[in-house]
């Protein structure tokens, strides 16, 4: 402990998914428990190391916990302090919903502005990217215009939230939001979402007759399939979204029978009734198989590995199990309010952007068009060998995260330092 009773913490500390050798300096970490403006909880750690800097660096994502971002030292190298938040169900995305997790956002974003700091940067890594671009919309929204529903139907309170602004915005590796992300990759082939194992055939990207090869693991599909497969993924997904919306009507129709006095047993149970459907098959981007759609530096696969009959059929994977409300919130690519393409034109803060061209999860497309449409005038594209986690892709390379990281040095001592 130090003599003002922070925690001291040093390069040597154990278990850190960071270099150690990168921390050159001690460094304090003090965590802070805060209290949102609904009720709620969220957890952050302050990382300094004079205790007198000007600009803080906050990291987040909207379903994890990363006080051990890669990123933390090289923030701290550049004159920083970093603050790294998790959300209120660390781990637990089951109920997500982005517009209330916005609340998590604004909390952290008060206590820093009350800490003093002069200068706050949001780092949006992968999916953080959508819920930082998706605050700062609102943030910058005048309050009677923030939206004011969740597309489940629920009342946001948006209108009456402190939201601080941010001076400048850091994406890294940004995908174009979770629920473009899972439409991307949302097998078309199911035929009923309640059986898993029944599939269209013409829609198989596992099929030889559509141009997988089983044996070699790689797909090559044909111009025509490509564009049949991808409208298709968009028609399952407004299936699953008329879905969500038809249980949340039956339980809305519920209260309102018992509230006229005209309801029975059964409309209390499902007036009570908090909904849990699965979704199968969430691992089937053609990009992942064929990499000559979308070319870069990646390797076949996507983030779940090499085998697509384990990812697409298994029980880990993106949006397995979901509420109708988090459905719609975090994981429609039609619905959801935090999707890039939505938020991006808020964007007028200087902006840099790094893409690792070995990424296996956002692809050169992608990252074109969310460079396209950041209005900033200050804008900044750097391209990083490596993969999504900024890994090496090669045996004797430099890993991609640590060339980053000196981006990001170099950027923050020039714009925000």
């Amino acid at each position: 402990m130090t003599d003002n009773g922070k925690t001291q913490v040093t390069a040597g500390m154990r278990g850190a998914s960071w270099d150690a050798r990168l921390m050159t300096r001690p460094y304090q970490m003090v965590p802070y428990a805060l209290g949102t403006a609904d009720g709620q909880r969220t957890l952050g750690f302050l990382f300094t190391v004079t205790g007198a800097e000007k600009t803080v660096v906050c990291l987040m994502h909207p379903r994890e916990m990363a006080i051990t971002h890669y990123l933390v030292p090289f923030i701290l190298d550049a004159g920083c302090a970093c603050w790294v938040q998790g959300p209120r169900s660390i781990g637990n995305d089951l109920r997500l919903e982005h517009e209330i997790a916005l609340f998590d956002v604004a909390a952290g974003m008060s206590h820093l502005r009350e800490l003093g700091y002069a200068r706050i940067v949001l780092l949006g890594n992968s999916g953080g990217a959508g819920l930082y671009t998706f605050y700062n919309q609102q943030a910058l929204t005048p309050r009677e215009l923030r939206i004011a529903r969740t597309p489940g139907g629920r009342p946001t309170n948006l209108g009456e939230l402190h939201m601080p602004e941010a001076d400048g915005i850091i994406l890294v590796s940004p995908h174009p939001g979770q629920g473009k992300l899972l439409m991307s990759g949302l097998d078309p082939s199911v035929v009923d979402e309640d059986d898993p194992m029944r599939t269209d055939p013409s829609l198989d990207p596992f099929s030889a007759a559509n141009g997988f090869d089983a044996a070699s693991g790689r797909g090559q599909y044909a111009p025509a399939f490509v564009q049949r497969y991808r409208q298709a993924q968009a028609e399952r997904v407004a299936r699953i979204d008329a879905r969500a919306r038809q249980m949340l009507r039956a339980k809305h129709e519920a209260r309102q029978r018992l509230k006229a006095g005209s309801g029975a047993d059964e409309d209390r149970r499902l007036a009570a009734h908090a909904p849990v459907f699965e979704v199968w098959r969430t691992d089937a981007d053609l990009r992942s198989w064929d990499i000559s759609l979308d070319p870069s530096d990646r390797k076949t696969g996507s983030l779940w590995g090499k085998d697509p009959f384990v990812s697409n059929w298994g029980s880990v994977g993106f949006a397995r199990v979901v509420t109708p409300e988090s459905w719609l919130s975090t994981w429609s690519g039609l619905a959801s309010n935090a999707a890039l393409d939505k938020t991006l034109g808020a964007v007028h803060q200087p902006t840099l952007l790094l893409e690792y061209t070995g990424d296996q999860c956002t692809f050169p497309a992608d990252i074109e068009a969310i460079y396209r449409q950041i209005p900033s005038e200050h804008k900044r594209h750097i391209r990083v060998r490596g993969n999504h986690h900024g890994m090496a892709l090669g045996r004797d390379e430099e890993p991609g995260q640590q060339i980053a990281g000196r981006h990001i040095v170099a950027w923050l001592r020039e714009t925000m330092v």
